[in-house]
C-alpha cells in the first residue's frame, strides 16, 4: 500500500502530514533528493492537515522519552485517532520502527518506516516552521533547544544511577595512585637515605619504609628503648633490633632538622596516600560487587573494572563479542599486527588474569580466548539480570578451572549449558527455600539456601545417573543370558 500521511514529532508538538505526490521508483536519483531542499516543490509533495502542540515542557519532555523509547503514548493516540479518516485505510510514515509497531498495536493504524517515510520526513523537519501556520520562525529551534536541556538532563539524572561509572573512575583513579604512590616512594628512600642509608635495604616494603622515616626522624635517638616503637611499625621483633644496630654503625651523613622535617611532612605525605589507596581499593570492591559480581567473581575485581574502563561502560562491554573482549586493550599491538601482515596478540588487559599466568606456554592462547568468552557471559548477566549475584561467576571460574585441567590432564570439561542450569535450578531452589525459611524462620540465612540447594541438584545428578548406570547394566544382561543359553544348547548338540 502506497503512503497516505506522515507523523512527524518535534520539540512543540505532534504534526500530522497528508502525502500528495510520492513514488518510491527514482526516489534515490539527485533530482528527487534536490527537490526536498526546495520548499516550493516540496510543497507539492505533502501537506500539512493538523499540528496538536505539548502543554506545557514537561507534558513535552514526557511524549519525547515515550517517542524515544518507541512506545505510542496516549495523547499520540488521541491525536491519530481524532485527526487520522476513518474508515479509510490509511498507511502513516514514523520514523522510528518500534514506534511504529507500537502505533499499529495501540491506535490500530497501519505505519510504514520505510526509506520513503524517512524522506519525507527530512523534508518536514527542514521546512516546519513554515509549512505549519502555528509556528512561527524561531519558536521550533527555542523549544528544540529547551527540550534538549531537559531531555539531557533527565538522562544524566538516570545515569547517575549507573554505578559503573563509579568503578571506572575509581580504577582510573587507582592506576594513578599507583604509579604516583611508587614515585614518591623512591623519592623518600633517595632522600632519607642520604641519612640512614642502610634502613633501604633492611625494610623492602615501601608503606612501611615511610612509617618508619616519620618515627625515626634522626638516627642517633634510636636505642634499646626504641624496639618497641619500631615493633609496633614492622610487626617483627629482630627486624627491628636489626634496625637499631644499623643506626649506631651507619655510614649515613647528618642532617639538619629543617631537612628532617620536610622529609617527614612529604613521608607523612606518602603515608596518607596509600591509607588512601587502601580505602579506594575497597570502595572499588564493594562497587564491583554490586554492580558486576559475575565479572568480579570469574575473573578478578581489578580486572573486571579494567575491562569496564577501557570498554566505556558495563552496557559496551557486554555488547562486545569474544574475540573483542580477548584483545581488548592490545589495540596497539593489533594495528601494527594487522599494518605489517605479522602474528596478532593473543591477549589483552585478560593477561593479567591468574588463568592465564596458570597456563602453559602453548596453551596460553587458548585459555585467554575461553576466559574472553566466559567474560562475555558474565558481563551480559550482570548488565541485564535484575537481581545481582556472583553464582554464575563462579561456576563460570569452575568452568576455567576444568579447562586448564583438560589442557593438562586430558580430563573432559562439562558443557556451559549444563553449568548454567545447575545455577539456574540451584537459584531457583534457594528462592523456594528462602520462601519457605520467610514463613517458618524469618532469621534463616540466604547462604545456607543456596548451598543446600546446589547440593539438592548435585544429589538429584548424582541420582539420575546412578540409575541410568543400573539400566544400562541390566539390559545388557538381558541381551547376555540368551546368548549363553543358545551357545549352551549348541555344545550339548555336538557332544550329541
Amino acid at each position: 500500500m502506497s503512503l497516505t500521511h506522515v507523523l512527524y514529532e518535534s520539540a512543540s508538538g505532534y504534526g500530522l502530514f497528508q502525502v500528495q505526490q510520492a513514488e518510491k521508483v527514482g526516489s534515490q536519483l539527485a533530482e528527487v533528493q534536490a527537490t526536498i531542499n526546495d520548499l516550493s516543490k516540496f510543497g507539492k509533495f505533502i501537506k500539512a492537515t493538523s499540528f496538536a502542540p505539548f502543554k506545557n515542557a514537561a507534558d513535552a519532555l514526557e511524549n519525547i522519552n515515550d517517542v524515544s523509547e518507541g512506545q505510542c503514548s496516549e495523547s499520540l493516540k488521541a491525536f491519530l485517532e481524532l485527526n487520522l479518516p476513518k474508515g479509510s485505510k490509511s498507511v502513516l510514515g514514523v520514523s522510528d520502527k518500534n514506534l511504529a509497531g507500537s502505533i499499529k498495536a495501540e491506535a490500530s493504524v497501519q505505519c510504514s518506516a520505510d526509506e520513503l517515510a524517512q524522506e519525507l520526513i527530512r523534508g518536514i523537519r527542514l521546512h516546519a516552521e513554515k509549512m505549519i501556520s502555528q509556528l512561527k520562525a524561531g519558536d521550533l529551534s527555542k523549544a528544540q533547544l529547551g527540550l534538549g536541556h531537559a531531555y539531557s538532563r533527565a538522562k544524566v539524572k538516570f545515569n547517575v544511577n549507573k554505578s559503573d561509572n563509579m568503578i571506572i573512575q575509581a580504577i582510573s583513579l587507582l592506576d594513578q595512585l599507583d604509579k604516583d604512590l611508587n614515585t614518591f616512594s623512591m623519592r623518600v628512600r633517595e632522600w632519607y637515605g642520604w641519612h640512614f642509608p642502610e634502613l633501604a635495604k633492611i625494610v623492602a616494603d615501601h608503606y612501611r619504609y615511610a612509617r618508619l622515616a616519620k618515627a625515626i626522624k634522626n638516627k642517633a635517638t634510636l636505642g634499646d628503648d626504641s624496639i618497641d616503637m619500631l615493633t609496633e611499625i614492622t610487626e617483627d621483633q629482630a627486624q627491628s633490633q636489626q634496625i637499631v644496630d644499623a643506626a649506631r654503625a651507619s655510614m649515613g651523613t647528618d642532617i639538619s632538622d629543617i631537612d628532617l622535617l620536610n622529609i617527614e611532612t612529604f613521608a607523612a605525605r606518602v603515608i596518607s596516600l596509600s591509607e588512601y589507596r587502601k580505602s579506594l581499593y575497597d570502595y572499588l570492591l564493594s562497587k564491583m560487587n554490586l554492580v558486576a559480581p559475575n565479572l568480579a567473581a570469574l575473573i578478578g575485581d581489578i580486572v573486571g573494572a579494567r575491562l569496564i574502563a577501557h570498554a566505556g561502560s558495563l552496557t559496551n562491554l557486554s555488547k562486545y563479542p569474544a574475540s573483542t573482549v580477548q584483545i581488548l586493550g592490545a589495540e596497539k599491538a593489533l594495528f601494527r599486527a594487522l599494518k605489517t601482515r605479522g602474528n596478532t596478540p593473543k591477549y589483552g588487559l585478560i593477561y593479567n588474569s591468574t588463568f592465564i599466568g596458570r597456563a602453559g606456554t602453548k596453551n596460553k592462547g587458548r585459555i585467554s580466548r575461553f576466559l574472553a568468552n566466559k567474560a562475555t557471559i558474565a558481563s551480559r548477566i550482570d548488565c541485564f539480570s535484575d537481581s545481582p549475584t556472583n553464582k554464575f561467576g563462579e561456576a563460570l571460574r569452575l568452568q576455567v578451572e576444568d579447562r586448564l585441567n583438560f589442557y593438562e590432564t586430558g580430563a573432559q570439561p562439562s558443557k556451559n549449558s549444563d553449568t548454567m542450569e545447575k545455577v539456574i535450578k540451584a537459584l531457583a531452589d534457594a528462592n523456594d527455600d528462602d520462601m519457605e525459611a520467610d514463613e517458618v524462620k524469618p532469621k534463616a540465612s540466604k547462604k545456607r539456601a543456596s548451598t543446600d540447594a546446589i547440593e539438592k541438584v548435585e544429589k538429584k545428578e548424582k541420582k539420575a545417573k546412578k540409575e541410568k548406570a543400573d539400566k544400562a547394566e541390566k539390559t545388557d544382561k538381558a541381551e547376555k543370558t540368551p546368548k549363553k543359553e543358545k551357545s549352551d544348547k549348541k555344545s550339548k548338540k555336538e557332544k550329541n
